[in-house]
């Protein structure tokens, strides 16, 4: 149980809700991070335990700026584990330094020591969300990123009234540190959550009550809802009972914007989240109102393809990548039945080095890593068949990186398998947004599959969900120098190290490079 103080902070030099000038700002943020005492525990379905909270908050205060904003964030820390904070979705162009994840671009910030987080939201707009990059810490020390257009410039659709951030998680009346070790000693699958949150607060639960999130609204009103899934483990429906909200799922990391119209009589409406579930792994439904929701409306999300807002899709391809990712078992003296669950891409188990991938890239440390992680997996096999008939269920350990030429094109399909059980993985990419360019069941043709992909105006994402059994075909341009972490955003698979890492070279010249490392940059 970790006990003691973790603070964020930095200075504020800009009121947030005061009106902005047109050309971009400098925005300076504080964040006080606390591991909660006793008497600042968070108590949820009638259990209390203290937890990593921003500013006392959970989750944590929404920052907001503006398109092309440069954004600054203090991290000072006070506990007595290493943090960090990923800013989920947020490109970093040329500023990989402070994109977050540990061991990756960065050595996590140690005990008693601080880090700038530096960045500009350069041509970006909607909602993100920031969140620690390390172990399972992301449970409690989350928060949402509102990125509003340029002062002037006006949302593509009418004004809404006015605009809610929605935070979807998951709740352990347990330590979530002591849930994952335990579960990685014996080699099998941790416990899940407890109870699901909305902005912080679960619902009613048997011999516990509980008066939940309430959203306040006003009748013939029309509000943006900004929804985030930040739970670990779980993508979830969102449903508000009597209103129009077409949803599939929403992913881990996913975020998403919607326009409620209020348009029912006043009263109460139940708002509901309720878990995706497609293999044979439990999840936690104590909470959960199920809902039947048609995945038509998210399959046929289209980009806006306009002169504002142009799809650039890459239309060749330099790279043309096949990830077959799923789990499987590898031996484990020490584990139950001598074996361990672990998960892969084309095979591989990313090892987590301990020295930050970037620093050894920037400068040229030897030993850290491998350039030679296979663009296919390496003895290919019908990916989606029964699982009693495949054999291929160990993967091979490595700290191996995929090397992209500044500005090459990449095309990845991304190839679910049902190793152990098929099962949906919402991937996400750090560094870059990504085209969906095509999906289906089942395994990838690379005959006929690419006929239907959409090149005119796929939807742009940053995290997208593999189908169960089936695959999800993505492109980008590599035109992001550094190190870019690739990754399911079930925590519990990136623990079993589905996860591997770009490296994309510089380009010509300091504008197409990756800047030089702050002083303050941790080391390992």
């Amino acid at each position: 149980m970790r006990m003691g103080l973790w603070a964020l902070t930095v200075a504020i030099v800009a009121t947030l809700w005061c009106p902005l000038p047109v050309e971009s700002i400098i925005r300076h943020y504080t964040f006080n991070h606390n591991v909660t005492l006793c008497r600042w525990c968070r108590t949820r379905v009638c259990a209390t335990k203290p937890t990593i909270t921003i500013n006392g908050k959970f989750p944590g205060p929404t920052l907001y700026a503006r398109e092309d904003d440069t954004v600054i964030v203090r991290v000072v820390n006070r506990i007595t584990d290493n943090v960090t904070i990923h800013w989920h979705g947020v490109k970093q162009l040329r500023t990989g330094w402070s994109d977050g994840p540990a061991y990756i671009t960065q050595c996590p910030i140690p005990t008693g020591q601080s880090y700038v987080y530096n960045f500009t939201l350069t041509g970006q707009r909607g909602t993100r969300l920031y969140h620690s990059h390390i172990n399972w810490q992301r449970e409690t020390v989350h928060g949402a990123i509102v990125i509003l257009p340029k002062s002037g410039v006006p949302y593509p659709f009418p004004k809404p009234h006015k605009e809610k951030v929605i935070i979807l998680d998951e709740w352990w009346k347990s330590d979530v540190e002591t849930v994952i070790n335990s579960a990685m000693q014996l080699g099998t699958a941790p416990n899940v959550s407890d109870a699901h949150t909305i902005n912080g607060l679960t619902g009613p639960a048997p011999n516990c009550s509980s008066p939940g999130y309430t959203l306040h609204v006003e009748s013939g009103k029309t509000y943006l809802l900004r929804i985030i899934n930040a739970a670990l483990n779980e993508e979830l429906f969102f449903k508000i009972a009597g209103h129009q909200i077409p949803y599939k799922i929403i992913g881990p990391g996913q975020t998403t914007n919607a326009l409620l119209t209020v348009d029912q009589e006043i009263g109460k409406y139940l708002i509901a989240i309720s878990p995706f579930m497609d293999t044979i792994v439990p999840t936690d439904n104590q909470l959960a109102t199920a809902s039947l929701l048609t995945t038509t409306f998210m399959d046929s999300l289209t980009s806006l393809n306009s002169n504002s807002y142009p799809a650039k899709v890459p239309k060749t391809v330099d790279h043309s990548l096949l990830f077959a990712i799923g789990v499987g078992i590898n031996p484990c003296a020490s584990c139950n039945n001598n074996s361990r669950v672990v998960a892969d891409i084309n095979n591989v188990t990313f090892v987590m080095p301990t020295t930050a991938l970037l620093q050894a890239h920037f400068f040229n440390i030897s030993g850290v890593f491998t350039t030679d992680f296979p663009a296919n997996p390496p003895s290919p096999y019908n990916y989606t068949s029964n699982p009693s008939t495949l054999t291929n269920m160990q993967a091979i350990n490595g700290t191996k990186l995929y090397k992209l030429a500044y500005n090459s094109t990449v095309q990845i399909v991304l190839q679910g398998t049902t190793q152990i059980a098929p099962e949906s993985h919402p991937t996400h990419l750090h560094g870059f947004n990504f085209f969906v360019i095509g999906k289906g069941v089942g395994n990838y043709d690379p005959n006929n599959d690419p006929k239907k992909f959409n090149l005119i105006d796929p939807v742009e994402r940053n995290t997208v969900s593999v189908i169960t059994g089936g695959w999800t075909a993505i492109r980008f341009r590599a035109d992001n120098p550094g190190v870019w972490f690739l990754h399911c955003h079930l925590e519990v698979h990136t623990t079993w190290e589905l996860k591997m890492a770009f490296l994309v070279e510089n380009g010509k010249g300091p504008n197409e490079s990756i800047l030089p490392p702050p002083k303050d940059l941790p080391q390992c």
